[in-house]
């Protein structure tokens, strides 16, 4: 079965690329839309606050981010894209595949996990996404692949890998859910992530 190379989590973006001005402006505004939604979740952010916070106009803040749900998705591959770096500076340790995006997965949970008003804001905004967030929404798939893939130590995934990391994001986005709406304990979490990343064992390539 032929190989797929590993998606980046910056690709598939049709928009010119920021100047350092502009990118300054858009960490900042989604810095202030961490902020708010860190005190109060979903419906404390809002985007007249969020561009006083920033420092931009209100037409700028739109420009940039057309809704709310467009500026908190985004905020969350941003989030995950911190998580990323800082898990590459800490790589999981377990022996198998399987362990260690299992490991990943539940210390980028257990950091959503002490901010669960940002949490709830993003998930909720992911949860009502429709087709004009597509792209942002692609971004966090995309992030959440990578950081699932460098766990496994996988440059060139097979379409069954990349098919099993696309079942263990879904089961960890619902897991999220669960556990945001009080149904699921971060113990039955742990069992459900431990449980769903036993796919990648099952679809390693064999070695004869």
């Amino acid at each position: 079965m032929p190989a797929q190379t590993k998606p980046d989590a910056s690709a598939g973006t049709s928009s010119p690329p920021l100047t350092e001005r502009q990118e300054a402006r858009r960490r900042r505004i989604l810095h202030a839309s961490a902020q708010l939604a860190s005190r109060g979740g979903f419906d404390a952010v809002q985007m007249r606050e969020v561009a006083e916070s920033s420092q931009v106009a209100l037409g700028t803040l739109y420009r940039y981010f057309p809704s709310k749900v467009h500026l908190l998705v985004a905020t969350m591959q941003d989030q995950l894209e911190h998580m990323h770096g800082t898990l590459r500076k800490k790589p999981p340790t377990g022996e198998t595949a399987a362990e260690r995006v299992a490991e990943t997965l539940m210390r980028a949970f257990r950091a959503l996990q002490r901010e669960p008003h940002l949490a709830d804001a993003m998930v909720r905004a992911l949860t009502f996404a429709d087709r004009s967030v597509s792209p942002e929404v692609d971004q966090v798939s995309r992030q959440t692949t990578v950081i699932i893939l460098d766990a496994m130590g996988q440059e060139h995934p097979t379409p069954e890998q990349l098919s099993a990391v696309r079942v263990i994001e879904h089961t960890w986005h619902s897991a999220l859910i669960t556990w945001l709406s009080g149904r699921a304990s971060i113990a039955q979490v742990k069992i459900d992530i431990e449980t769903v990343c036993r796919l990648i064992d099952l679809t390693a390539p064999d070695d004869d």
